[in-house]
């Protein structure tokens, strides 16, 4: 509700932090930039210096610095040059790579010292002054196999360019780049290009932010007002910056290119600092150089067209234009100020001598002393109260649109410190995903009861419309239906399939199916009984049950619960009135007797243990869908045990994604997407396994089970809540999940070992990211024993414990780990697993 520019960079600088290796101790990234990169970045390479680049034409180079690489030394800088002409860059490109400088630098511990060492830095006296030293004009040149600079120890230092390909660089270092960057980030996103350097981008109208506008026009394309209070009196034409403006009775009538900020003053309670300037002005050069501007005229003319000279105004001639103290200090209830502000802006020449005195007398400030002398604090809170008043404006459409975007979290917070009201409250018939965001955010303030996943619950079942269906019996009285199915390894993308972030975002998993020993670890057994009603019996668990009516058979889940899933599964295959095609009959025996000629007899064995992170659950009531669809005659499809799959996990409240049962249900190693909705049909694309099936073959991939159980849903329900209330921590963070989905499936895709083992350790990372709890102690003690030998390892499923995924730096290296941890076990119950890929997925089939 607050956001700043910074609170924007820090996301794509903190994810290529999380990425890049430990050898990287110090990034730096410009202020004036907004870099974002919507896609995972490549394998880093190692070096002194590393600079984060972008694609670009060469006009738009060079406004910046521009690396050039040959295209066959893996990212190794050619030459760095800064703003080189357009000409000198295409004449390069002819046998280079070139890539923009988007200002994001990541320095070693040898890059480090060297940077400190320049700017005079020593740790013998640390205390003696430092000297500025120039990154991008000195260091910069001085970098590359061929530097232009003449620094022989930057000279020394190995420098390499990330290149960053689906990478767009915003810039607000000037006002045009500022609004042509803003309208661009504010467009539909597959519209959206970098940097906003030109008019022609300037195309959406941008509202004015946290302020009052009375005055007609000021939703321009080329009008920016922040943090202001703007009069109907005043008249607004194009090329304007206004922020900070308080209320005021100035009457003005802005030309065009005027720009106005309201600055408070450090000791100063009632005067601001009318900080005027044009829409253009660079701020420096000396005063009496006609090349000089201010207020989009040489400032010399400005001077001239007031009758004032630079003895009169006590300036000095020969200054910048930065440090002259232009500036004056004045109260906005004055009645001189709305007259001096006309005088100073005025692009005509003026005679008014009273202005012009009482510019003249006034304590005025240069730009340099605003960054000293201006009071952060005041203006903060200056801005919260017209938040505060913005906010508590909002109507139930307004804030039905915001609610799905907004970071509710951070606006939970405000709202308990009081720092913003409460939204206004949404209809009770308003039945959204709105509704739902609304719904978490009043439980999160209100502490009462959270209605959210409910909500979520019922909007996804009444969208996801299953058909009613009848179940027949289609086998023979001796006749026993048998499914299995194998398990999945999520390598990347696990989180992005969980609702509601796969709802508004889309998702997208690489897995594997895998069979456990030989076999698949999940199956059911399915077959007619005399009696009319269903007896289940689970295998693993020793546990037996009868249901013989429809209450018992639509009873909510209890803790420890083993045939919920079960039950469900039941439902679903039209055992349940609400799922029967037709009148369904008053009991359930009745329907058993009439369309089966007795009772249904379920077994069920799921040979791995609970808290296993391999998608028991999920794939268990796959598995249990598609035996009892056979059983039944209802001839489903994948596509129609998926989506009942979901519905079963709705009803069941476990809130959980799809990728599970899309890994088992369907065999290989796939990329899984989908796109955002509420009913979620995900689009398979198989990858070549051929990669992967050596390094198992060759134990380079290794299955171990460290023990350890850790339920999902607790852990689910935790962040489920962060993504419902929107923290844009979280949402950072699962974004960066399905960017490493995505790297994943490029490595397999080019059958890059290398490739496969970084989307590994970066898909671990960023769970850890998500949730520090998914890398116990234990676990990283396991980890720690096999540290030499292992190129990556990662928890599968939600983490915590269960199946560790290691990945070996060779084949020598993964029997270093087999013995090592086999030889000396954590635990009583830590194994190594052997596995195979499932290509078949789920089966059915009858004796």
């Amino acid at each position: 509700p607050d956001q700043r520019l910074l609170d924007a960079q820090l996301r794509t600088c903190r994810r290529l932090f999380w990425h890049a290796p430990a050898g990287y101790r110090l990034m730096v990234a410009c202020g004036d930039v907004l870099l974002r990169s919507d896609a995972a970045p490549p394998v880093f390479p190692e070096a002194d210096i590393l600079v984060a680049g972008i694609h670009a034409t060469p006009e738009e180079a060079s406004h910046h610095g521009v690396m050039f690489c040959h295209a066959d030394n893996g990212g190794r800088m050619q030459c760095f040059l800064q703003k080189p002409s357009p000409a000198r860059i295409r004449e390069l490109s002819a046998d280079h790579a070139c890539l923009l400088d988007t200002g994001v630098w990541l320095f070693s511990a040898r890059a480090l010292a060297l940077l400190l060492q320049r700017c005079g830095w020593d740790e013998r006296h640390p205390d003696a002054p430092l000297q500025p030293y120039e990154l991008f004009d000195r260091f910069g040149p001085s970098l590359g196999v061929a530097p232009s600079g003449n620094d022989p120890e930057v000279n020394a230092l190995t420098a390499a360019v990330l290149p960053l390909p689906a990478g767009r660089f915003y810039h607000f270092g000037t006002n045009r780049s500022m609004l042509g960057s803003v309208a661009q980030l504010s467009a539909p996103d597959e519209t959206r290009h970098s940097y906003g350097h030109t008019p022609g981008d300037w195309q959406r109208p941008l509202s004015p932010l946290n302020s009052r506008v009375e005055t007609h026009g000021a939703a321009q394309p080329d009008i920016w007002i922040e943090s202001s209070r703007i009069p109907a009196a005043w008249r607004l034409t194009r090329r304007h910056m206004l922020t900070g403006i308080p209320d005021n009775g100035w009457n003005l009538d802005l030309p065009p290119g005027a720009c106005l900020d309201c600055v408070p003053v450090q000791g100063e309670t009632k005067r601001l600092c009318l900080r005027a300037y044009g829409f253009d002005d660079a701020f420096k050069g000396r005063l009496d150089d006609p090349a000089t501007i201010w207020q989009g005229k040489p400032f010399n003319q400005w001077l001239a067209d007031r009758g004032l000279t630079f003895e009169a105004a006590r300036l000095d001639p020969a200054g910048d234009i930065q440090h002259a103290a232009l500036m004056p200090l004045a109260a906005p209830d004055d009645s001189a100020t709305g007259p001096l502000l006309r005088w100073m802006l005025s692009p005509e020449r003026t005679d008014d001598r009273v202005a012009a005195q009482a510019w003249l007398d006034a304590p005025r400030l240069s730009a340099a002393d605003l960054l000293q002398r201006a009071d952060v604090r005041r203006r903060q809170a200056i801005r919260q109260e017209l938040l505060r008043a913005s906010f508590g404006a909002l109507s139930s459409d307004e804030w039905a649109a915001l609610a799905t975007r907004i970071d509710l979290e951070a606006l939970a917070q405000a709202i308990q410190a009081d720092a913003l009201p409460p939204p206004p409250d949404l209809p009770a018939e308003q039945v959204n995903l709105a509704a739902v965001h609304h719904a978490m955010l009043t439980a999160r303030i209100g502490g009462g009861r959270d209605t959210a996943a409910e909500q979520l619950r019922n909007l996804m079942v009444g969208r996801l419309a299953l058909a009613a269906v009848q179940p027949q019996r289609s086998v023979l009285e001796d006749q026993i239906v048998w499914g299995r199915s194998p398990v999945r390894l999520d390598l990347a993308g696990g989180w992005t399939d969980t609702p509601p972030y796969c709802l508004e975002h889309g998702g997208r998993v690489v897995n594997l199916a895998v069979d456990l020993n030989g076999q698949p670890p999940i199956q059911a057994f399915a077959r007619v009984c005399q009696e009319p009603h269903i007896v289940l019996h689970s295998i693993d668990l020793g546990l037996s049950e009868r249901v013989s009516t429809y209450d018992e058979l639509r009873q909510p889940a209890r803790l420890g619960d083993g045939f919920a899933i079960a039950r469900a599964a039941l439902r679903l295959a039209g055992f349940d009135p609400r799922f029967h095609e037709g009148t369904a009959p008053s009991t359930l025996a009745r329907l058993l007797e009439r369309n089966f000629g007795g009772g249904i007899e379920l077994n069920m064995l799921a040979a791995i243990p609970k808290g296993s992170g391999l998608g028991t659950s999920s794939i268990l009531a796959a598995t249990l869908l598609g035996t009892l669809g056979d059983l039944c005659g209802l001839h489903w499809t994948n596509d129609d045990i998926f989506l009942r799959t979901l519905v079963l996990e709705q009803i069941l409240g476990s809130g959980g994604g799809w990728q599970d049962q899309a890994g088992g249900v369907i065999g290989g190693l796939k990329l899984i997407e989908s796109a955002p909705g509420l009913t979620q049909r995900p689009v398979v694309r198989w990858l070549p396994p051929q990669g992967i099936a050596e390094a198992i073959r060759e134990q380079r991939i290794l299955l171990y089970y460290t023990g350890l159980t850790r339920v999902a849903h607790n852990i689910l329900g935790e962040i489920v809540r962060g993504i419902f209330l929107n923290d844009a921590a979280r949402i950072a963070t699962v974004d960066a999940i399905g960017y490493a989905a995505d790297f994943a499936a490029d490595a397999i895709q080019r059958q890059s070992w290398d490739g496969l083992c970084e989307a590994v350790r970066r898909s671990w990372q960023l769970n850890q990211a998500l949730d520090s709890g998914t890398n116990p102690p234990p676990v990283q003690d396991i980890l720690a024993r096999v540290a030499n030998w292992v190129a990556a390892a990662k928890l599968l499923g939600a983490g915590g414990g269960g199946y560790l995924l290691i990945l070996a730096r060779d084949q020598q290296a993964g029997a270093h780990i087999r013995h090592a941890l086999s030889e000396n076990p954590p635990n009583a119950r830590g194994r190594f697993v052997n596995l195979s890929i499932s290509e078949t997925g789920l089966q059915v089939t009858r004796s």
